[in-house]
């Protein structure tokens, strides 16, 4: 199991906003993920919190392409975390390597196509609105099922587009137009998921469904959830802390 580090350069983020929000602090952050072992630093300029207004497309750019350009020189493989194809085409000529686009294509026409172009891996997530409207739209018969349809949907379109199977990756968007039933359903079913063959995120990081009242307080359910994982054949984990997630791969037998 791969461990992927978020680092938000964004004042709003749920869990982190505000504490790498500058060049420097994002930096700093993004060295310490590397020197604990991180495998992939998500590198983000626009949250997707519930309720989250959108931010342009300039101070997007302007917030991750510097950090993206100054950690990729480190040889970790970065991802874009992006809705914006003209982002993530940037991101990637800065150095990134993956794009992650949360809305698995559906909020800009051109990602699946851009993303084809430049033929790297794409982490296409579930998702079925913006942040601002997210929470409205929870509602299912069969979460795991209709999940996988939704998927599906998305799936065949980024390979219609030309984005190589092989390049794909899911993510069952853990907390997107989700309730916390939804979110626990996913991850006891979460073989349906990886039985589709391909490679499996989960990012459930600190995330509301994991209890607390804050979000530093869900840390150790976090890791929890990590190992409960560990042997599901799930691809990477998106998390905020890297060191205790990386010790417990390392020290998985």
């Amino acid at each position: 199991m791969k461990i992927m580090g978020i680092l938000n350069v964004t004042p709003d983020s749920f869990a982190d906003g505000g504490r790498h929000d500058t060049y420097e602090k994002a930096v700093a952050r993004g060295l310490e993920m590397i020197a604990e072992g991180v495998d992939i630093i998500d590198i983000g300029g626009e949250s997707t919190r519930p309720g989250a207004d959108r931010v342009s497309a300039r101070d997007e750019q302007a917030r991750v392409l510097p950090v993206i350009e100054k950690l990729s020189q480190a040889g970790i493989p970065i991802s874009i975390d992006t809705m914006r194809a003209e982002t993530a085409v940037l991101a990637i000529e800065a150095g990134a390597s993956i794009v992650n686009d949360v809305s698995g294509g559906i909020a800009d026409d051109l990602m699946h196509e851009s993303v084809a172009e430049m033929g790297c891996p794409y982490i296409l997530m579930h998702w079925r609105s913006h942040s601002k409207d997210m929470n409205s739209l929870a509602s299912y018969g069969d979460v795991v099922k209709e999940v996988i349809a939704e998927m599906q949907l998305q799936i065949d379109l980024a390979l219609k587009s030309g984005i190589a199977r092989n390049n794909l990756i899911i993510d069952p968007g853990l907390g997107f137009s989700k309730e916390a039933e939804h979110n626990w359903e996913i991850l006891k079913r979460i073989d349906e998921f990886t039985d589709l063959g391909y490679p499996v995120l989960i990012g459930g990081s600190r995330k509301r469904f994991l209890g607390g009242s804050t979000p530093d307080e869900r840390e150790e359910a976090t890791i929890a959830l990590t190992k409960s994982l560990l042997d599901k054949n799930v691809w990477a984990v998106r998390v905020h802390s890297v060191k205790p997630h990386k010790d417990l791969v390392l020290n998985h037998v």
